[in-house]
């Protein structure tokens, strides 16, 4: 199999470890395939980024609002990065509980973040180069984030004093 499913402490991020196929030419990976995912979740992706980042680069806290809310898969193309999903699903028993995880291209993992998550990613490495396919279209109306170090969520992140936007500087605590 191609792929290899780790749900983590909150059962429906998903930890996906992705398998190369190697030979005298070099290596083969297969990013995706619906069929393997289907039990964990049933991706229909919109769009998808690149976010090309230099070290200490922090993006987030970001999430979509209703009626159309971005379940994400993340993979890092290069580099590695401190990836964070935060549940801002008020009803659920993990509200403001969070998945936090190291990602690398040297590893083949990407992680699955449900709709009702906020996200953010830190860059450890010189340099990232992270895709994001999300489940839909960017909506500057629905777009929200909370500011990434929100004492009330408490994540541990790996410096003090990341290189954040503008827009990134100023969400609001919750």
């Amino acid at each position: 199999m191609s792929f290899e499913f780790i749900p983590q402490h909150i059962n429906e991020i998903i930890l996906i470890k992705r398998k190369n196929f190697v030979d005298n030419r070099g290596e083969f990976i297969k990013e995706f395939e619906k069929t393997p995912f289907t039990p964990y979740f049933l991706p229909d992706f919109k769009e998808e980024y690149l976010a090309i980042s230099k070290k200490n680069v922090l993006r987030g806290l970001h999430y979509q609002i209703d009626p159309k809310p971005q379940g994400k898969l993340i993979s890092v193309i290069e580099g590695i990065i401190f990836d964070v999903a935060v549940d801002i699903r008020i009803k659920s028993n993990t509200y403001l509980k969070f998945v936090s995880l190291e990602l690398s291209s040297n590893k083949l993992e990407s992680i699955w973040i449900p709709p009702g998550f906020a996200h953010g990613f830190l860059t450890l490495s010189e340099k990232s180069i992270v895709l994001t396919r999300c489940t839909n279209e960017f909506d500057s109306d629905l777009e929200r984030g909370i500011l990434w170090n929100d004492p009330k969520i408490g994540i541990n992140w790996p410096i003090k004093n990341p290189i954040l936007s503008e827009k990134d500087k100023k969400w609001p605590l919750l």
